[in-house]
């Protein structure tokens, strides 16, 4: 999982993988079936990794969804930033470096990322019938937008930015709440 984290999937060679694995191409294809199965597998663990990680901050009671995203942005900014190895997000990562991937596997990575998306759409609906969203706010396009920024914190993460400065970075987004 590291590899195709750190490297994507496209410059993940067979070789960078069995050597990292410690096995022969064939103990590879006899495990995997091919270098797209184990990244799929690989990006399927990251995946719940992450939701383990985070799914429960942004459903926490007692926080207002702005609260919950605020919470949740720092805690994945500051992981992007200090993990010492500038990989930002695989997801993200995944699909920038997706460029001679198949089309099914690109199209695997973007409904991962439609899924965490759609997340964040429902924990704002939640706090539409709270009362802390305002009840016209379009939860569809705050999700999006909100999605869309930490797809970007990890590209700065990936380019060397520090934890301070993906910290500018969410406070300037947060301004853009909606009041409720």
């Amino acid at each position: 999982m590291q590899l195709f984290w750190r490297q994507g999937f496209e410059a993940t060679s067979l070789s960078d993988l069995t050597a990292a694995m410690g096995i022969a191409p064939p103990s590879l294809y006899a495990a995997f079936g091919s270098k797209q199965q184990l990244f799929r597998e690989a990006l399927q663990r990251y995946l719940q990794q992450f939701r383990q990680r985070h799914a429960a901050g942004l459903q926490a009671p007692g926080l207002s969804a702005r609260e919950a995203f605020e919470r949740l942005f720092y805690t994945i900014g500051d992981g992007f930033a200090g993990c010492g190895q500038r990989s930002g997000c695989m997801l993200v990562a995944a699909e920038v470096g997706s460029v001679g991937t198949s089309a099914p596997l690109r199209e695997e990575i973007a409904a991962h990322r439609r899924s965490i998306e759609a997340g964040f759409r429902a924990r704002i609906e939640r706090g539409q019938r709270e009362g802390d969203v305002a009840a016209d706010c379009d939860a569809e396009r705050l999700a999006k937008f909100l999605a869309t920024v930490v797809q970007g914190l990890s590209i700065q993460a990936r380019d060397g930015a520090n934890a301070a400065e993906l910290r500018d970075v969410l406070r300037t987004a947060l301004r853009a709440w909606p009041a409720g």
